[in-house]
């Protein structure tokens, strides 16, 4: 007699996972995520949950020493795998064995293990590195600032390939662990909240913990000679912003701006909902550049940003990333509008609030000064291309949906998408497609051809935002009055300027 053994199918499925693949099951990890825009960035094959980067820091000499502990998990069978760094990588381990590491392209480090690792591993990566980030370039650019005192890695789309081996895409989150030795009388400044500092033989290191995942391209850090003062909100997050102690005349309006911070996300938080992270804050270090960056918790200022006196409206720029780009961030580089169009709006937003301009008189005015003939209208913020990704098309255009949609829908409707968008994607990533679903989930109508309108057809939309705008004939007819708000905000316009390669 022959008895059929009937196998539970979990005891089943566990039976094939302990079946040792082949070496042919193992295959090489992606050197790039598969972004469509930047096709190098990131890699397949893993997916990072933390980073632990304990660094010394030279300013004299920009000579920067790292350890990175990657704690990962892999997504297939690995043959080997890539990270992005551009400094020179003397040891790594996986699992506490050497590998053999190889630099290839422009910025890819790869990696293979002394034995293949099977898909759904859990994985620690060691990595020993050093060098200096101001010598390490991509096709002649660099996200790397060297200052009169010190560096500072900031810059959008990718900077963590600078200072430490990564998974450089957003849509693969981490948090941080970031400790850094410096030379006394230095301060090493990052994102999140400074957990201890203690001074030893003449070098002080700095210990920052962001504890919600942060994509890479938004961990900062910036080494100088810095002013720093430190608050707390009602609610008792730490404040920390710091100034370079040689800002000049831009000193007093980047303080006059940046120390209301805590002001403006308050007032975010009514808009988009409670405040996504554990610190806040910003820095301005003496750098040429003249952009900001919404780097996590803590963003990115150009003193160039103040030149002109203080501007409120580029902190709220950068708060709002900080629901729209960080919390939520872009799933590929082409979805750029979710991160910067509701930023801008936030700008209109806050118009509207100082009683300056509303944001239908702005989306208004730049409708009626913007003729059918001006390129403006050709780029596409649902889809601009590489070269157009933080053209301010991108920002007004993307902020002219987002009026149209308000008039659409109502305004209801309209802030109850703006309130529960990052709460449904909250520390993860999405398309713009997910935001037209959702718009329409909320609002209950159709709103793909609204969108088609605004974000996809290259020309000049017929009808404007508005219903002074909506007949071409009267928005002729009435040239709308400068918002009183529109210089400041279109002061920032240079806000991302030298963000792309």
């Amino acid at each position: 007699m022959h008895r059929r053994l009937i196998v539970p199918s979990a005891l089943a499925a566990s039976l094939l996972l302990a079946i040792p693949a082949s070496a042919a099951d193992y295959v090489p990890g992606a050197p790039g995520i598969g972004d469509s825009y930047y096709p190098t960035s990131g890699n397949g094959g893993y997916d990072v949950s933390h980073y632990d980067l304990r660094l010394k820091y030279q300013p004299a000499t920009d000579l920067l020493e790292g350890t990175a502990t990657i704690l990962a998990t892999t997504t297939q069978n690995l043959s080997r795998f890539n990270l992005d760094l551009g400094l020179r990588a003397s040891e790594v381990r996986v699992d506490g064995r050497l590998a053999k590491v190889t630099a290839t392209g422009a910025h890819e480090l790869e990696v293979v293990p002394a034995a293949p690792l099977p898909k759904g591993k859990q994985i620690t990566v060691v990595v020993r590195y050093a060098g200096k980030p101001s010598e390490f370039k991509v096709d002649g650019w660099s996200a790397w600032h060297r200052t009169p005192d010190g560096g500072v890695a900031a810059q959008e789309p990718d900077s963590a390939a600078w200072w430490f081996p990564s998974n450089d895409h957003p849509r693969d989150k981490a948090t941080f662990d970031v400790s850094v030795s410096v030379p006394d009388g230095t301060q090493a400044v990052s994102n999140g909240v400074l957990q201890s500092q203690s001074s030893r033989l003449g070098w002080t290191r700095f210990n920052w913990r962001s504890n919600k995942p942060q994509a890479t391209y938004l961990a900062t850090l910036a080494v100088g000679k810095f002013d720093i003062t430190t608050d707390r909100t009602a609610n008792g997050l730490p404040v920390l912003n710091a100034y370079s102690k040689d800002l000049g005349d831009n000193a007093g309006a980047a303080r006059a701006s940046i120390e209301r911070t805590t002001e403006v996300a308050e007032w975010l938080e009514g808009v988009f909902g409670p405040y996504p992270f554990n610190a806040l804050g910003g820095y301005v270090p003496n750098v040429t550049s003249g952009y900001a960056l919404e780097t996590q918790t803590r963003p990115f200022y150009s003193p160039r940003q103040f030149a002109n006196g203080a501007n409120v409206s580029v902190v709220v720029h950068e708060l709002a990333h900080q629901w729209y780009g960080d919390s939520v961030s872009v799933h590929d580089w082409k979805d750029i509008w979710v991160n910067e169009g509701f930023a801008r709006y936030s700008q209109w937003l806050w118009s509207e609030k100082e009683g300056e301009g509303t944001a239908q008189e702005l989306a208004d005015y730049v409708y009626a000064t913007r003729t059918a003939e001006d390129p403006f209208w050709t780029v596409k913020p649902g889809d601009p291309g590489p070269d157009n990704q933080f053209h301010i098309a991108v920002y007004d255009r993307g902020a002219l949906a987002l009026q149209a949609l308000r008039n659409e829908i109502g305004d209801e409707d309209f802030f109850a998408v703006l309130k529960g968008w990052p709460q449904r994607f909250a520390h993860g990533n999405a398309r713009v497609a997910d935001f037209v679903r959702y718009a329409e989930e909320v609002s209950g109508k159709p709103l793909a051809a609204l969108f088609d309108t605004w974000l996809y057809q290259p020309a000049k939309p017929a009808a404007g935002p508005s219903p002074v705008s909506a007949s071409p004939a009267r928005a002729a007819a009435v040239e709308p009055a400068q918002p009183k708000s529109w210089k400041k905000i279109a002061a920032t316009n240079t806000v991302h300027e030298h963000g792309d390669h």
